[in-house]
Formats: structure tokens, C-alpha cells, sequence
């Protein structure tokens, strides 16, 4: 008599190691892309605080152009300014406009003495 109790066949729980390898490899390569992308968003960060105190540093020196008591010369000016521990160089022109009253003041900032690469530039107006 055929014991109906026991399988004829014996089942097989668990993968094979070629599917235990495809998995191991997708995960690498995901954990690979994860770092990769962190560490761009890592110097984005920094980049964009760079930008942003330049900024800060342009509008500083735009907002002292004009509450001062005298009126901006027209020409280039250099000069630096420090702001957050950092020594920020900046590069100033000044234009006439149509107005007589008025000048057109750009600030170029640079995070380098050289001034060799900006980055920001401002352009705002100030009046008599």
C-alpha cells in the first residue's frame, strides 16, 4: 500500500546561486549610485552657500553705496570685504545712467584674490 502522506517528490525551498548573485549585484549597483548622488548633493551644498554669501556680500556693499552721503564716481573700483571667516574680493563699476540722478552700481564678487572666477553678480542703482 502508497503512504498518501508522504510526497512522491521532494520539494526544493530557497534560491540558486546564480539569483543570489543578480540580487547582490543590483544592490551594489544601487548603493554605488546612492553614494554617488550624495556626494554631488555634498559639494552642491557647499557651492550654493558660497553663492549665497557672495550675495550677501554684494548686497552689503550695494545697500553702504547708498547710504552714503557722497555719490559713487563712475569707474572700476576693487576692494574685499570679510564676512562668515571668509575674505570675499569684489569688483565694483559704476556707470552713468540717463537719469543725472542716478548710477548704475554691479558688484562682480569673487571667493579668489585673483578674481578669476565669479560668483555673483549684482547690479543696482543709486541716487543723489
Amino acid at each position: 500500500m502508497v503512504n498518501r502522506h508522504t510526497p512522491s517528490f521532494r520539494t526544493v525551498a530557497g534560491f540558486t546561486l546564480i539569483e543570489v548573485m543578480v540580487a547582490l549585484t543590483i544592490i551594489a549597483l544601487s548603493l554605488g549610485a546612492l553614494i554617488s548622488s550624495s556626494g554631488t548633493q555634498a559639494s552642491s551644498a557647499g557651492y550654493l552657500k558660497q553663492k549665497t554669501l557672495a550675495h550677501w556680500v554684494a548686497m552689503n556693499e550695494l545697500t553702504e553705496i547708498r547710504l552714503a552721503k557722497t555719490f559713487p564716481d563712475v569707474g572700476k573700483k576693487k576692494g574685499s570685504t570679510e564676512m562668515a571667516g571668509h575674505e570675499w574680493y569684489w569688483l565694483r563699476e559704476t556707470k552713468k545712467t540717463e537719469d543725472k540722478n542716478a548710477r548704475q552700481v554691479s558688484f562682480t564678487v569673487y571667493s579668489d584674490k585673483a578674481r578669476e572666477k565669479s560668483l555673483i553678480r549684482l547690479t543696482g542703482y543709486a541716487n543723489r
